[in-house]
């Protein structure tokens, strides 16, 4: 039906009430802003690293036999060789490496490990400046490459 067919019918008002509208849109306002802010200015909790306890330079390299050879980034000397899935490593390798090798980066700069002060532990890799918080994936997972720490040359 449309309006003509009915001309004795009104229009009902309209019963909502227009400052709730207005206060969602002043929330949702609120807050694209305020994320807006704190990914412009670096500031928020996740983007402050604590400082830098202790740092080591690691190079990974591909095997013959299917290992991975971790060697330190500045003496090249072995540290141990990874052998069989080491399914975290070899997965928080493949996703940096898959930076380089889309930059054009061979695999020969080192990865920096950096224990920090607040305990968290971050593969970063200063070729592309990509990092990976490693806490992030629960302390088993951590603790993978935390043990690259106490390494010493073979």
């Amino acid at each position: 039906m449309n309006a003509a067919a009915l001309p004795n019918r009104a229009r009902a008002p309209d019963t909502f009430p227009a400052w709730v509208l207005y206060c969602a849109g002043g929330i949702l306002a609120f807050a694209l802003v305020s994320v807006g802010l704190v990914r412009i200015t670096g500031n928020g909790p996740d983007q402050r690293a604590a400082a830098p306890t202790l740092e080591r330079s690691l190079r990974f390299e591909d095997q013959p036999d299917y290992g991975v050879r971790v060697s330190d980034g500045n003496t090249g000397q072995t540290l141990t060789v990874l052998y069989g899935e080491q399914g975290f490593v070899r997965g928080a390798l493949r996703a940096l490496s898959r930076e380089r090798h889309a930059r054009g980066i061979g695999s020969a700069p080192p990865f920096n490990l950096v224990a920090r002060a607040d305990g968290r532990i971050t593969l970063m890799d200063p070729a592309t400046g990509q990092r990976i918080d490693l806490e992030s994936f629960g302390p088993t997972n951590t603790a993978e490459f935390a043990r690259f720490f106490a390494l010493q040359a073979e």
